[in-house]
């Protein structure tokens, strides 16, 4: 079922987007920008991206907002445009798959039909169930699409996902890679040993969802003791909604990274000091300080005052920047301005909106 180039071109590790929304002010789909940020994030090199996500927001998939197929159906078509004009390869599309089993089924049957090749699994709705549902969840969902494991941080989905869970998961054949989000070091672990543990490290792509530590999880190769042999495990990209925003920069950061492995080097301090700064800016975008409650709005922010959204709205009209989100925001982008690609933007921006 999974396309052996596709699943290649995942294992080398690559910049992918959680694609935002783009809203209009009465909060309806904006197609003109949402087909701009498809664009930005070819364009900047991303190599693949992942729509429906929780940086898509959530809501798109309730079908009283009726917005989970259109906008699969927009990155896809755009993506395929783009591809059209020779100037891009073809990205690796991975839907977020949410719900109950009979949801999440649904929405990987439209995702195949729509050209996507790998599902982003969220678990969120099956809280509180056990470790056997949870896996019949993943292989029943996995007979109709490849599964891309997601550990969603417990500050948004409300669980934790035990070590049982992870070591049973790499049995699953259907399971081709695995999101890593918890946001917490232990249980980023918890992961990676099940996969040396697995068999399969060499078949399950890793991919770190982070954000506030991206590149020291790239940089980083891990090492695990399993019936006496050392096995390492690498974080070969990232599916993050921090590289929503920035994206030339997040490109140019993975191939500093993948160029330290491939030479065998120690870490460069540069390279470190440049993680650092992006956890802070990870900090004020994400709005580390509430609880992550501003972090859709502050993607769209970063995204806003480069022009490529007209707003920071979402779905929900309680949710927005947290007092003093904004001026933190722009204070980081004025203390690190080599975070950003603002420049990189500005020369493309008519283009992509046209």
């Amino acid at each position: 079922m999974a396309d052996p180039a596709i699943m290649e071109k995942l294992r080398t590790g690559l910049v992918v987007p959680a694609h935002p929304l783009a809203l209009t002010d009465d909060r309806r789909l904006d197609e003109r920008r949402q087909r701009a940020l498809t664009r930005y994030y070819l364009e900047a090199g991303a190599g693949g991206l992942a729509v429906g996500v929780h940086t898509t927001q959530f809501a798109i998939h309730r079908a009283q907002v009726g917005l989970y197929r259109p906008v699969l159906e927009l990155a896809g078509e755009t993506a395929c445009d783009c591809v059209a004009s020779g100037r891009y390869p073809r990205p690796v599309m991975i839907a977020g798959l949410v719900g109950d089993t009979q949801q999440a089924c649904a929405e990987a049957e439209l995702a195949r039909q729509l050209d996507y090749d790998v599902g982003l699994l969220s678990l969120t709705a099956l809280r509180g169930q056990s470790v056997d549902a949870m896996l019949d969840h993943v292989a029943e969902v996995g007979r109709i699409m490849p599964i891309m494991g997601f550990y969603l941080q417990q500050a948004i989905s409300g669980m934790t996902l035990p070590g049982e869970f992870w070591r049973r998961l790499f049995e699953i054949p259907a399971v081709v890679a695995v999101k890593i989000a918890p946001f917490n070091r232990y249980q980023t672990l918890d992961v990676l040993e099940a996969v040396a543990r697995s068999g399969r490290s060499a078949d399950i792509a890793l991919y770190t969802g982070n954000d506030d530590n991206i590149i020291v999880d790239l940089l980083t190769e891990y090492e695990f003791q399993v019936d006496g042999e050392t096995i390492p495990v690498r974080i070969v990209g990232g599916l993050l909604g921090q590289w929503a925003c920035w994206t030339r920069r997040a490109v140019d950061q993975l191939e500093l990274v993948h160029n330290v492995h491939q030479r065998g080097e120690a870490a460069p301090m540069s390279l470190l000091t440049l993680a650092s700064a992006m956890t802070l800016a990870n900090k004020a975008i994400f709005d580390a300080d509430h609880a992550f409650a501003g972090c859709i709005p502050g993607i769209s922010h970063v995204l806003m005052r480069q022009g490529l959204l007209s707003n920071t709205l979402t779905l929900d009209a309680a949710e927005g920047l947290s007092p003093g989100q904004c001026e933190r925001i722009d204070g980081v982008i004025a203390d690190y301005p080599h975070l950003t690609d603002d420049e990189f933007v500005r020369m493309h921006l008519d283009a992509w909106l046209s």
